[in-house]
């Protein structure tokens, strides 16, 4: 590609040597360890990424300060090919990818029975938290994406589709352009607005916690795909709570305690607590800003994981354009670490709510009982069970979760996912939150 006409180009000079790079470089190799470095492959590449151009050499290689240090890193790579969930999804006949839909799974049999299951425990566990289960249209008009905000903010990372009927006749173009536009929803916020708007008039019924298992579609690049890490199309264990002000910390903190104990029986009993601060882009006044990102603080602290324990971190740039978050980060068997869960103090959606409430007639509160200014919206996220998934399977490098690699029959029984996981609860008695049925007949791989 070109640089623009206003790029800064930058050189690093090391003695009497001039780079066209951003630099730094070492003064001397003698300063480093020769059993400390290693190329690790080669691969060809067309200058500036035209085929028609020639073909250039690409070497990858490795370096660190010790031996020691370079021998754990060759072991990190081994265990993660061993634990590629793609490979293992096929090779356990879980679920596949191919071309014909990017960023889609297709789950198989046996990788859908253990996500059914998941789904039902996770489905208990809400409904004893006092969560009211809800389901919202995949396709919404584009004006209702620009009242929520999403439309200006998100847009690219949306699905676009017009409302008209495709053509078939072969001299016309497919698509004439002249429809409404309408997306597929990334999110499953400003529909849950809608159906908070319908059946509330009292800041009485507050909270409402709404939950939804909201199938999402997000244009994410090509590039930026990863197996079922990162796809495009996913099922969000998603909730929203609609609560008073003086209620957001209590809300807060009960979220924060449903979800360490979802993930302890699920067997991840480490995990980090970040919170992600305002980005540059955002919406709202630095006054809604700075009371939402304490309003955080004080439900960790409350919650007594504001420790290092917890890992916990502030993030600043990183919240989202609408509302600051909790994330919630687990580390797999090879040390690298997942954003899983989070939760938002969102005061955007939170006036819509409050507009939507205006137009219907928001019940007073008796006399000497003030009702607050508005309802507050804490938009609580468990995650999709596609990363849970994976850290089970890629955990076990491929034993259990439906079937066992044929190096581990009958002799591996324990499970090793993100930090401890194990497919049952602790405590004894108690029945295994992932059942699955045993077939007489074995496939080759397992035979």
């Amino acid at each position: 590609m070109e640089l623009p006409a206003e790029e800064t180009i930058t050189m690093y000079r090391s003695g009497g040597w001039l780079d066209l790079c951003r630099g730094p470089h070492l003064a001397s190799t003698g300063k480093l360890d020769p059993q400390a470095f290693k190329l690790t492959r080669v691969s060809g590449a067309y200058w500036r990424g035209d085929q028609k151009n020639a073909m250039l050499s690409r070497i990858y290689g490795t370096g660190w300060l010790s031996r020691k240090q370079l021998d754990a890193h060759l072991t990190r790579l081994e265990e993660a090919a061993k634990r590629d969930h793609r490979k293992l999804g096929q090779e356990m006949d879980l679920f596949h990818l191919q071309p014909e839909a990017q960023g889609s799974v297709f789950w198989h049999p046996k990788g859908f029975l253990v996500w059914r299951q998941l789904e039902a425990y996770l489905r208990r566990r809400l409904d004893a938290a006092g969560y009211d289960e809800v389901k919202t249209p995949q396709l919404m008009d584009a004006r209702q994406w620009e009242r929520s905000g999403h439309w200006g903010k998100y847009r690219e990372n949306m699905f676009v589709v017009p409302d008209e009927i495709p053509s078939t006749e072969e001299d016309r173009p497919v698509l004439a352009g002249t429809g409404d536009l309408m997306a597929l929803k990334p999110m499953n916020c400003p529909a849950h607005v809608l159906i908070f708007k319908q059946g509330i008039t009292s800041y009485r019924d507050l909270p409402i916690r709404m939950s939804e298992y909201g199938v999402c579609h997000r244009n994410e690049p090509h590039g930026a795909l990863h197996g079922i890490m990162r796809v495009r199309q996913f099922t969000q264990d998603d909730a929203h709570i609609f609560c008073r002000e003086d209620q957001l910390v209590a809300e807060i903190v009960a979220f924060c305690d449903l979800l360490d104990s979802v993930y302890r029986d699920l067997g991840f009993e480490q995990y980090a607590i970040k919170l992600a601060l305002r980005p540059e882009q955002r919406f709202g006044s630095d006054e809604d800003w700075d009371k939402a990102e304490q309003i955080l603080r004080e439900a960790v602290r409350v919650a007594g994981r504001a420790t290092a324990d917890f890992g916990w971190e502030e993030l600043p740039g990183e919240g989202a354009f609408y509302a600051p978050k909790l994330e919630f980060h687990l580390t797999d068997a090879i040390g690298r670490t997942w954003q899983v869960g989070t939760i938002q103090a969102d005061t955007v959606l939170a006036r819509t709510a409050r507009r939507l409430l205006c137009r219907r007639g928001w019940r007073a509160a008796p006399p000497g009982d003030a009702p607050p200014r508005d309802p507050r919206h804490v938009r609580a996220v468990h995650r999709h069970p596609h990363r849970t998934l994976c850290g089970q399977a890629a955990g076990m490098a491929g034993a259990g979760a439906g079937g066992r690699r044929d190096d581990r029959v009958g002799r591996e029984r324990t499970c090793r996912g993100w930090s401890r996981p194990s497919f049952a609860r602790r405590g004894s008695g108690s029945r295994p939150i992932f059942a699955t049925r045993r077939s007489t007949t074995r496939s080759a791989s397992t035979a």
